[in-house]
């Protein structure tokens, strides 16, 4: 493991332009995840916008291999779900929409929830209280604290629920670098992992399956389930931590909605 980058106010001022334009790619793309619609075409909606509209770069075309602007990750997917003609979304679907962008060399990468229709009781309580894990991670956010309190706080809520944390996976540094240190992880014990500093930007990502936290990897190589097949959620942002507390860097454009604000 290198060391966390500590940024400067102008490093934070690049670093906050590409976080609110992912951040409003998700907002676009709200009124268009409705049942019947395929991931294919959320892709080349938000594809479009990125290119089009806010004059950034699809980060994760090409990323690794990746062919596709987003990731849909639908029902019992856990993440990296591939766009696809012949996923339609059906009533009731969840979905977790996960976009980046690149924007003079600097990184936006942000990640939500969304109901095609009318979820069931279990579905909206899973999405919810993923969210709220997200929240009370993000309060943990300040100099001083540390990355085991971030992950105490997704737990304490996870199993207040008794809903599972998927370990395999966490959130990142981030910046001119897309992935970069430290590692987020989304469990932990309260003063143990790094101590955090002003200037940290990282992205806390949790996700919540409604089962058991094992997953599995589909044959394309990308796609994540639950191994019970039980559904999975995940929310994501970016934080800064600065001089007495912390910045979400990718705020939602319109404000949170019937989400409690974080």
């Amino acid at each position: 493991m290198g060391p966390t980058p500590i940024r400067t106010a102008e490093e934070l001022a690049l670093s906050r332009r590409a976080a609110q334009l992912a951040a409003d790619v998700l907002a676009m793309i709200e009124p268009f995840v409705v049942p019947g619609v395929s991931t294919d075409h959320l892709d080349t909606l938000c594809h479009d916008y990125i290119l089009d509209v806010q004059g950034a770069i699809p980060a994760n075309v090409g990323y690794q291999g990746y062919p596709k602007t987003i990731l849909t990750s639908v029902n019992q997917v856990v993440c990296h779900g591939i766009p696809s003609p012949d996923k339609i979304l059906k009533d009731g679907d969840i979905v977790n929409i996960d976009v980046a962008v690149k924007k003079d060399g600097w990184f936006g990468d942000t990640s939500r929830m969304y109901f095609a229709g009318t979820p069931s009781i279990l579905a909206r309580r899973l999405v919810e209280t993923t969210y709220e894990a997200l929240v009370a991670a993000i309060h943990q956010v300040r100099p001083g604290a540390t990355l085991g309190d971030v992950g105490h706080a997704i737990q304490s809520v996870a199993q207040r629920e008794h809903f599972s944390v998927v370990r395999e996976y966490c959130g990142h540094g981030i910046g001119d670098i897309y992935h970069d240190e430290p590692q987020v992880l989304h469990f932990g014990q309260r003063g143990q992992g790094l101590k955090l500093k002003p200037g940290m930007v990282f992205t806390i990502e949790p996700m919540l399956n409604a089962g058991k936290r094992d997953t599995r990897t589909l044959s394309d190589g990308w796609t994540v389930v639950t191994k019970d097949r039980s559904l999975s959620a995940q929310w994501e942002h970016m934080v800064a931590v600065t001089e007495d507390g912390y910045e979400v860097l990718t705020a939602w454009p319109g404000g949170t909605g019937s989400y409690p604000a974080v």
